[in-house]
């Protein structure tokens, strides 16, 4: 399984010399107490007290010195010294991940989330950022990031990991992260990846915490999924599910809406399951 902790990319240039003048010396000093390795040129100014262009050329001369890498206009890795040599360094997406999203308030979400809680058996190659601000999709620092944009009102549900002893990011605990992904099934995989989920971590899940969340997003195909889902594997009782029954409408979905409309209707849950029990009862096997 692929969890970032640390950098990906090292280059080696013997043409520069990491050289440090007063200026560059400062903001590598000030930005390594902070424990902000990836950083924008606002933090440089801020720290050094430059103008925006007079940042700028100062965090231009450090990249030629091999001292900082640039991720994208105006934002940074710093190369860390104990690499030695290596003049280029893209650190934890995940802090990359942070930054991109800025001040607002974010979470890594969806099949990121799946995969930091070893909720899931193959790598996932997208980093999934929940943010109540509007983030385009980018590939920066040779990662794909696609932020979903959510209100003040679906924030909750955040807990913090910690990429080291020092830094850490806010992510979506286990039972925001099954709500998520039944609410948007292509950001994991499809329903049979949220099932394995669901599965794998049947012992740790608060049931009842689920059945809030799914209560407080009040989205009727979060309810129909998770509700067959659950009394499918025998992980609720009986007031549980009662409890999400009662939400339920007439109209029918799709169990997984990346699968054709095809297969039988199930009218307790009002679910056609193109998914079939047999392929969700495979994951107990997993």
């Amino acid at each position: 399984m692929r969890l970032f902790t640390g950098g990906k990319l090292n280059k080696i240039h013997n043409s520069q010399t990491k050289t440090l003048g007063p200026r560059a010396a400062q903001l590598i000093v000030e930005l390594n107490e902070l424990r902000r390795s990836t950083f924008t040129l606002a933090d440089v100014g801020l720290i050094t007290g430059l103008s925006a262009s007079a940042a700028r050329n100062l965090v231009h001369k450090a990249q030629q010195r091999g001292l900082v890498t640039r991720l994208k206009p105006g934002l940074y890795n710093l190369v860390p010294f104990e690499l030695g040599r290596a003049t280029e360094h893209v650190d934890s997406p995940y802090l990359i991940a942070r930054e991109l999203a800025g001040a607002a308030p974010y979470f890594l979400s969806h099949g990121t989330a799946f995969e930091l809680h070893r909720m899931v058996t193959q790598p996932n190659f997208t980093i999934y950022v929940s943010c109540t601000r509007r983030v385009r999709p980018q590939t920066v620092g040779g990662y794909d990031f696609r932020f979903i944009h959510i209100t003040d009102k679906q924030e909750f549900g955040i807990i913090k990991h910690w990429i080291d002893k020092q830094r850490f990011v806010m992510i979506s605990d286990m039972e925001r992260t099954i709500i998520d992904g039944l609410r948007h099934p292509a950001y994991v995989g499809g329903i049979s990846e949220v099932a394995k989920g669901l599965w794998m971590k049947r012992d740790t899940l608060k049931i009842e915490r689920l059945v809030s969340y799914a209560q407080r997003v009040g989205v009727g195909a979060v309810i129909r999924r998770l509700g067959y889902l659950l009394e499918h594997y025998e992980l609720a009782d009986a007031s549980a599910l009662k409890s999400l029954h009662d939400l339920i409408t007439a109209t029918y979905i799709r169990l997984d809406p990346l699968l054709p409309a095809e297969g039988v209707y199930l009218s307790r849950w009002r679910l056609q399951l193109n998914v079939t029990p047999e392929e969700l009862d495979t994951v107990r096997l997993s």
